[in-house]
Formats: structure tokens, C-alpha cells, sequence
């Protein structure tokens, strides 16, 4: 047995060792940091489409995350001890300079981070239905040749139009799911400007690898066979090829051991090239023509007997082409007026008379769609559809806006009836099916023949070689001087010779040059440019901008976004006409020369490290500022009173409550804002948020901090100090107006150390109707999420009780999401259960001291508790915790017991089917639970250091009224 003088002795030999040992454990820990970051390098490099990360390694990486915080922790335990007493620590450094080599060890990975993702074979497609029995046969007759194992190359061909890429889509679909038969499908669209490296990194992304682009062509088609052949059987449809295909050019195998090669066509040609099997593709039959183009027009036509034959004729005219009737249909939707259907025919029929070629008939007849689109306004949008690459998708509001700066919109008071009006010209664009929806969403999509026809139209004002993979700009002899429009977007590696002379265009109003990343444009580049209104440079690599710039005066657009290496702007002072400008993601660090003189401008992005005092309200016609790498004073974006759309950062909550302030006054509410408070370069996408993020090192308001009452999403990051330890978090947050967080859906709070209470019961149920998402994570603190009541603590702690349940009700809660509270004793008072009829899923990791979870079950008829409808899990981090944690039914277990997991997400704590109801569903439950009584994950808690709580605010702090 120690005695005290020993213990003060080996105390004091600790004390004198306890430096050095600290000093170890920062190295070690600078080390496994070091290892962290490389692991997070090769988890980027790794990571690829049909990979997973390993969940060891997702283990590993959120341990390195929690031995930084607990040895964070551990310093300021030792640096606020005093003396002989910071001996007492030696035993916690130790264990810690273990676990970090522990980690260190684990961290090798030598076998990789990743593994395949076998449950994903294939990429489903969006796609229309089949019209007709013909084209139903034509499918039943490649999937036959699929299931056929003699048959390895289909080719599927027809003139363009017909519906070919439709049936390859539905076929891939049903593919995807054949994990049986193939081990992989691969979907690449070739289109008409074939480029064999476009076809290697298409099936490279497919299968989850990566080559260099400067790598010759034929090592990368070495290594892409040798993949190919690795990869079992697969299916590699190739959509929209035009020419013959070397295959042995592009690294693909001949298909063998069941793989297939699948290519659609207008040429037959192509298909005896590659020894396909021969498919072609019918047009419509006389009777599905006729039902495919009344479903398009409407069946009113019927109505009105005379129109029957024009009608039919029109059909007939269509020659059974999908495409065609689709669009002829649509664009006479509508109209009963016997003149007008004659007037179609008659053009119709003029527009094929003597035309040779199919493709060329198609076009004609697309073009009589757009020939009866209802004004020049919507024709001239539909024509800049044709600027951006063939097969890419369009993202609507990028297609929009570049309307808006064409001015191509009608200018009206605010941006969003701007936007409006442009997604109505596009919704009418759409249902005259010359656009279709794109995979994504928010994206559209020309065919590939309606792009054709545009060109057509377009030729020669529009110069369009978007997407083509060119590496020289076209020759000065091609800038001719009657050129309108010029698209050279995402030729990667495009190169402008700084010899070429500058081209004369002087009714070019259009040049777009984003994602080329082009390396400099020649000084004088746009000297013979005077009429350009839009010029598009985003995505580029060069470092200075051309003077030549300057003399734009017609500039209305100007974007250099993503411009990474850009760190020189030239003089801005006679671009007066700019109405939008976007710098985000530049290195320019300052506002560029001659910027005041901008007092048109409704649009500004910026990413500078200083905004000067005063600047911001010369732009009085501003609706959307983004400037979040620099703080900005509240009052001053207060004063702009057009502005719709905003993201950036305050100093500090002073800051945010003269902006909150301004805009009641004002009475008018943002469209759109992503503010943060004490945080620089903060960017955040999203559309449609109303968003506030606070990260703040400074103390808080007297007063309160004020929101705008349509709040959506809210942050708390590192608390806010000088907090109050005993005082409730959230009654200190004023919602403006109505005093109501009444559109708030989603609160997450991060590593606020001081709080203890986050709301009230009454402040929950007064102010938080549609609250849909809580997470609190990291509060070491935090004792209570809804806080008890006064009178309910009085009452407690009188001894009394009170055994009426009382209902809170969160309505629209789906998530509730608490990890790493130690402190955490309840989640709300126990004479409250939280009535959530929405909820989805409940998170409960590393809360140690959580003993219940106060989740109202619903009665069955029979009086037996149920799920909520919407519920689908609650984890549990640990079996340990999952045995202790109480429940306000006694048959709540085994009620819960199949959506119930723990041990990380591995497993559920029992399926539907282990479970044996006509046994002892309780007893079942429990046995299940006592199968692993030696893992605890949060056990390493128990050894934490308790956090200094003690605060620095005044003791008389006034608290604001709850609710």
C-alpha cells in the first residue's frame, strides 16, 4: 500500500516528466495528422464510381477526429492546474501517446481504402415510353440477341428520330438490375464529333478508373483493354455512332465469355464494320403514327369532322417518324381552325417537296416547329440552346440567365420575375418538345437532330464548336465580321496564340470561352470586339486579364468564376453598362480599378479579402451580392433596397442584428440569403436557402441576436461566449416580425462547449411549428435538449412528482441526429413525451449518460404501442446503451426491435424475421443484446476531464422574454 509520502513523490517525479512526455504526444499527434491528411489524399485519389471507402477506414478517420478533441481537452486540463498537481495527468498523457501509435499503426492501409460496390451494376437512364408494337418487337428482338450467348456485337440502326437511344435506355434499365447475368453496363453516348479519348474516360468513369489525359492514346488503350477484360462480363452500349470504330484503337476487347457490344446507328454501315447482328429500326405504323401524334395534339380535333382529313394528311406528311409528329403535334396543340391546319399542311408538304435524304426531310418538319413558335423573343431563345455541347445537359438556370444578359427577357423591377419569365419561355420551349428534360434535375437537353436544325438556321452567325476537344482556337479567317454568336466552351486545354491577329467582329455580341482552361489571351484579343455584350471566361487558367477588356463599353456580362490562377484585373471604369459581374473564385484579392463607376450592376460576385467602406451603396441596383471572403457591415447591405439574393459574412452579431433590423424596416423579406457571422470565406450552394451560420468568438448581444422570421436552416459552430451556463440556449435567438421561428426546418449545432440547455418546452411548442431536422453535435456540456420548465424543476426539486404525461409535439420532425454529448442526461423533462408523427430517423451515439429516449408509440386498437408511420431506424451506438435505455411502454422493445441498430450501422438489433412472436418477443430482444457485452465505442469517456464551465458574464445578465 502507497503511502501519501509515496504518492506526493511519484507525483512530483510526474510533474518534472510531464513536459517532455507532453511535447511526445504533439509530435506523435502532429504525425498521425500528417497521416490523416495523406489518407484523405488517397480517399479522393481512390474513390471512384462502383467504390467504397472501407469502413475501417471510416472508423479510423473519425478516431484521429476524437483523439484531436480529447487531447485538446487534455492541454487545457494541464494548463490550468497548478503546481505538484499537474503530476496527477501523467497517466492520461501516456494512455494517449498509446492510442495515437495505435493509430499511427492503423493507418497504413496497405491494401487500400477502398473495395468494390457490388451492388451497383449499372446507371439507370430516364426515359419515355414506347410508342407502338413495332418498336416493342424491336426491343424484345436486342434483348433476345443480349440473353443469346453466340451473339456478342448488336447493331441497332435507323434513320435519326426513330427512337433507337429510347429503346437502349429502357434496355439498360432493365439490365442494371440483372446482377445474375452481367457483371457490369456501360453507357457511352459517342454523338457526331467522334473522339476516342471522349470514349476512353466515358467507360474509365464506368468502371471507377482513371488514366492521365496526356497520356498517348494507344498505353491508354492497352490498360483500358487489360481493365475491360478484368472486369467479367459486361454490356458497353455505344449511343449516336456515326463513323466506323476502331475498337482495338480505343482499348476495347472483342466481346467474349457472354460480354456484349451494343451500337445504335443511322448508318448500316457501321454496323457491318463491327460483324454486328443487324437490327433496324421501323418507323411508325400508319395507326400508332395516328394515336402517338392525337395523344401530342389532342383529341378537340375530333371534334370538328371537317379537320379530319387535313389532319390525317399532316400525319401522313410525318412519315412516320417519332420525332417529327411529336414535334409537329405539339406546336399545333390547340388550334381547331380549319385555315390554320390547311396553311400546315401546305408548308409541310412545300418544305419535303423535292428535298432528298431522310435526315434532310427531318429537318424540314423540325423546322416548322420552330417556325410557329409564337414570337422572335422565343425563337431567339431557343436558338442559344444550340451554344452548349451536343448530348450535354443544359442546367436551366445557366440557360436562363444567359437570356436574361442576352436580353432576351423582358427587363422588369426584380430578378425573380425575370427568372419567371424565363422558365416560362422554357416550360413553352418544352411542351413543343424541341426541349427535353435532361437525367438531372434542373437540366434540359436538345436532340441531337433538333441541334442540327438550329445549326442550320444559325449558320454563319453562330460559330459553334463547343465541346469538340479542340487545343487551337479557330483560325482568324473563320472570326467573320457578320458572326453574332460564338461558343467554344469545354474544349479542355484550348490554346489562343499569342500571334493571331484580333478577329473583326464587330457585331459579335457573344463569346463564350468557359472551361477551356486556357492559359492567356493576347492583350489585344478583343481590340475589334465593340459590340460584344456577353463574354463568358469562367473556368479558364489564365493569370492577367487583357487590357482590351477595357474598351468593351457594350459589356452588360462578364464572368471569370473559377479562375484560379487570375490575380490581375485591368481598369473597369468605362464598362458602365455591366450589369453582372462575377469574380468568385478568383485570386483577385482587391476591387479592380474604375469599380465605382459600376452603377448598373445587378449582379456582383466577389472573392476579395477587403470590401472599402462605403463601396457596396454606389450599387443601388444590386438584387444579387455574393461576398463571403470579406466581412461586410450590416447597415450597408440594409441600404440596397433591390436586393434579392444574398450570401456573406458579418464581423460579428452586432452586425447581423442591423441587417435583420434593416430589412424589417424595410418590409421586405430576401428571396434567397446565406449569411454567416464570424466566418471568411464561406460559400455555400444552394438555390432556394434562407440560411444563417454563426461561428462567433465574440460576446452576445444584450439584446439577443434577431432573425429574419422565414429562416430555413440554422448553424451554431463553437458557441458563443460568455454565455450564461445556466441560462436556456435558444430564448436568446428573436425571430423578427411574428416572433415565431415559423419556417424554420432545420438546426444543427457544433461544439458550443458552454451550453448546457438548448430550448424550453414552451419555446419548442410556440416557436418551432415546422422544425424537420435537429442535430446537436460535440456539446460535451449539454445536459438537456428541451430544457424542464421552472415550475417543474421547483417541483422536483421539492421532492414532488407529478405522473400526468405531457405531450410535446414536433409535428414535421423527421431527423433527430445527438452524437458525442457525454453530459447528456435527457433529451426533454420527464414528465414530457415528444409526439413526432414524421419522424424517420433517430441518431443516438456516444451520449453515456442518456437513459431514455422519450418517444411517443401510438395504440393499436388492441391497446399495443406501434412505430410512428414514417419511422425507418434508431441507432444506437452501442449494445451497451441499447440495454440500458428505458422506454415509456414496457412493449417498446419489442415493437422497436427491427429498426433498431447499433454497432456502428453494421446491423439491425433484429429483423423481421428473428423475431418469434409467439414466444417472448422481450426476452428474444434481451438475449439478443447479451450476445456482446465487451464492446463499448464510448467507453473512452469515461476518462474525459470535465470541462471548466464557470463563465464569464456578468451574474444580472437579463434574459429575453421566452417566445
Amino acid at each position: 500500500m502507497e503511502t501519501a509520502g509515496n504518492v506526493v513523490v511519484k507525483c512530483w517525479d510526474n510533474h518534472r516528466s510531464l513536459d517532455q512526455k507532453t511535447i511526445d504526444l504533439k509530435r506523435k499527434l502532429v504525425d498521425l495528422n500528417a497521416l490523416k491528411q495523406d489518407v484523405e489524399s488517397r480517399k479522393k485519389a481512390e474513390l471512384h464510381p462502383r467504390k467504397k471507402l472501407k469502413s475501417q477506414v471510416d472508423v479510423w478517420l473519425g478516431n484521429v477526429e476524437r483523439i484531436n478533441d480529447e487531447i485538446q481537452n487534455l492541454e487545457q486540463r494541464v494548463a490550468e492546474s497548478i503546481s505538484i498537481s499537474r503530476g496527477f495527468f501523467m497517466k492520461d498523457v501516456l494512455k494517449k501517446i498509446q492510442e495515437v501509435e495505435e493509430l499511427l499503426q492503423q493507418g497504413k492501409f496497405d491494401q487500400g481504402l477502398v473495395v468494390n460496390d457490388l451492388t451497383w451494376i449499372g446507371q439507370a437512364l430516364s426515359t419515355t415510353n414506347l410508342v407502338g408494337k413495332a418498336a416493342e418487337n424491336c426491343m424484345e428482338e436486342i434483348w433476345t440477341c443480349l440473353m443469346d450467348d453466340d451473339i456478342r456485337r448488336i447493331g441497332v440502326w435507323g434513320m435519326g428520330g426513330l427512337g433507337k437511344t429510347t429503346i437502349m435506355k429502357i434496355i439498360n434499365n432493365r439490365l442494371s438490375k440483372m446482377t445474375e447475368k452481367f457483371n457490369i453496363v456501360i453507357w457511352i453516348t459517342v454523338s457526331k464529333e467522334m473522339n476516342i479519348s471522349k470514349i476512353q474516360n466515358g467507360i474509365l468513369r464506368a468502371i471507377g478508373e482513371e488514366l492521365r489525359e496526356d497520356e498517348d492514346e494507344t498505353i491508354r488503350a492497352g490498360k483500358l483493354f487489360e481493365w475491360l477484360n478484368e472486369k467479367g462480363r459486361y454490356v458497353l452500349i455505344l449511343d449516336d455512332l456515326w463513323d466506323k470504330l476502331s475498337l482495338e484503337e480505343v482499348g476495347i476487347p472483342k466481346p467474349s465469355n457472354g460480354s456484349k457490344l451494343v451500337v445504335t446507328t443511322r448508318m448500316l454501315d457501321v454496323c457491318r464494320y463491327l460483324g454486328c447482328r443487324e437490327i433496324r429500326m421501323p418507323n411508325l405504323p400508319k395507326q400508332d403514327a395516328w394515336s402517338l401524334f392525337l395523344e401530342k395534339v389532342g383529341k378537340d380535333v375530333l371534334n370538328y369532322p371537317g379537320l379530319l382529313p387535313i389532319v390525317e394528311s399532316v400525319v401522313e406528311q410525318c412519315a412516320g417518324l417519332p420525332l417529327a409528329i411529336v414535334t409537329v403535334a405539339s406546336s399545333m396543340k390547340g388550334i381547331t381552325n380549319v385555315h390554320e391546319w390547311r396553311n400546315a399542311r401546305n408548308e409541310l408538304s412545300k418544305r419535303v417537296r423535292g428535298v432528298t435524304g431522310l435526315d434532310e426531310k427531318v429537318l424540314q418538319q423540325l423546322q416548322f416547329s420552330y417556325d410557329h413558335l409564337e414570337c422572335e423573343r422565343v425563337q431567339q431563345c431557343f436558338l442559344c440552346c444550340a451554344l452548349y455541347p451536343e448530348d450535354c445537359y443544359i442546367y436551366e438556370y445557366d440557360l436562363i440567365n444567359l437570356w436574361i444578359a442576352e436580353g432576351l427577357v423582358e427587363e422588369m423591377d426584380s430578378q425573380q420575375a425575370e427568372l419567371d419569365q424565363g422558365f416560362t419561355i422554357l416550360n413553352k420551349l418544352k411542351n413543343n418538345c424541341l426541349l427535353e428534360n435532361g437525367e438531372n434535375v434542373g437540366a434540359v437537353k436538345l436532340h441531337d437532330l433538333v441541334r442540327d436544325m438550329v445549326l442550320r438556321i444559325t449558320r454563319p452567325r453562330f460559330l459553334v464548336r463547343a465541346g469538340l476537344q479542340l487545343k487551337e482556337i479557330p483560325h482568324v479567317q473563320e472570326w467573320t465580321e457578320d458572326l453574332e454568336k460564338v461558343s467554344l466552351m469545354s474544349n479542355y486545354g484550348l490554346r489562343i496564340p499569342s500571334q493571331m491577329s484580333p478577329p473583326k467582329c464587330q457585331m459579335l455580341t457573344t463569346l463564350l470561352l468557359s472551361d477551356c482552361r486556357i492559359r492567356s489571351i493576347p492583350d489585344c484579343f478583343f481590340e475589334q470586339m465593340k459590340g460584344l455584350k456577353v463574354l463568358d471566361l469562367s473556368q479558364n487558367n489564365f493569370r492577367i486579364l487583357p487590357s482590351s477588356i477595357s474598351n468593351l463599353e457594350a459589356l452588360t456580362l462578364l464572368s471569370v468564376r473559377g479562375c484560379d490562377y487570375l490575380k490581375k484585373l485591368p481598369s473597369f471604369s468605362k464598362l458602365e453598362a455591366l450589369k453582372k459581374l462575377d469574380l468568385l473564385g478568383s485570386k483577385i484579392k482587391n476591387l479592380p480599378h474604375g469599380m465605382d463607376r459600376l452603377v448598373n450592376l445587378n449582379y456582383l460576385h466577389l472573392w476579395v479579402e477587403e470590401v472599402p467602406s462605403g463601396i457596396l451603396s454606389k450599387f443601388s441596383c444590386l438584387r444579387d451580392l455574393g461576398l463571403s471572403s470579406a466581412f461586410v457591415r450590416g447597415e450597408e447591405i440594409g441600404e440596397l433596397k433591390k436586393l434579392e439574393f444574398f450570401e456573406g459574412s458579418f464581423f460579428d452579431l452586432n452586425e447581423l442584428n442591423t441587417f435583420v433590423q434593416a430589412l424589417k424596416s424595410r418590409g421586405q423579406q430576401l428571396i434567397r440569403y446565406n449569411v454567416a457571422v464570424d466566418i471568411k470565406n464561406f460559400y455555400r450552394f444552394c438555390e432556394s436557402d434562407k440560411y444563417i451560420e454563426l461561428s462567433c468568438s465574440h460576446p452576445i448581444c444584450r439584446n439577443g441576436v434577431k432573425f429574419p422570421s422565414d429562416l430555413q436552416r440554422l448553424r451554431i459552430n463553437y458557441g458563443i461566449v460568455d454565455f450564461p451556463e445556466e441560462e436556456v440556449f435558444f430564448p436568446w435567438f428573436i425571430p423578427m416580425q411574428n416572433g415565431k421561428f415559423s419556417f424554420l426546418k432545420e438546426i444543427v449545432i457544433f461544439k458550443c462547449e458552454k451550453i448546457k440547455k438548448l430550448f424550453t418546452c414552451s419555446w419548442v411548442q410556440s416557436n418551432l411549428p415546422n422544425l424537420e431536422e435537429l442535430t446537436v453535435l460535440e456539446c460535451h456540456q449539454m445536459e438537456e435538449i428541451i430544457a424542464s420548465e421552472m415550475e417543474f424543476v421547483e417541483e422536483e426539486r421539492m421532492g414532488g412528482s407529478n405522473s400526468n404525461t405531457i405531450p410535446l409535439t414536433l409535428p414535421k420532425l423527421r431527423i433527430l441526429d445527438l452524437d458525442l454529448l457525454p453530459g447528456l442526461k435527457s433529451i426533454c423533462a420527464a414528465n414530457r413525451v415528444m409526439v413526432c408523427d414524421s419522424i424517420e430517423e433517430i441518431g443516438i451515439f456516444n451520449c453515456s449518460k442518456l437513459q431514455r429516449i422519450p418517444l411517443y408509440l401510438p395504440l393499436l386498437d388492441d391497446g399495443q404501442p406501434s412505430p410512428p408511420p414514417s419511422l425507418k431506424a434508431i441507432f444506437i451506438s452501442s449494445k451497451k446503451q441499447l440495454r440500458s435505455v428505458e422506454w415509456d411502454h414496457p412493449n417498446a422493445k419489442s415493437v422497436l426491435g427491427p429498426i433498431l441498430k447499433s454497432d456502428d450501422f453494421l446491423e439491425p438489433c433484429k429483423s423481421d424475421s428473428e423475431f418469434d412472436y409467439g414466444s417472448d418477443p422481450e426476452s428474444d430482444y434481451d438475449s439478443f443484446l447479451e450476445s456482446d457485452t465487451d464492446s463499448d465505442p464510448e467507453s473512452h469517456y469515461d476518462s474525459l476531464p470535465e470541462l471548466d464551465a464557470n463563465s464569464d458574464l456578468e451574474s444580472d445578465a437579463s434574459l429575453p422574454n421566452d417566445g
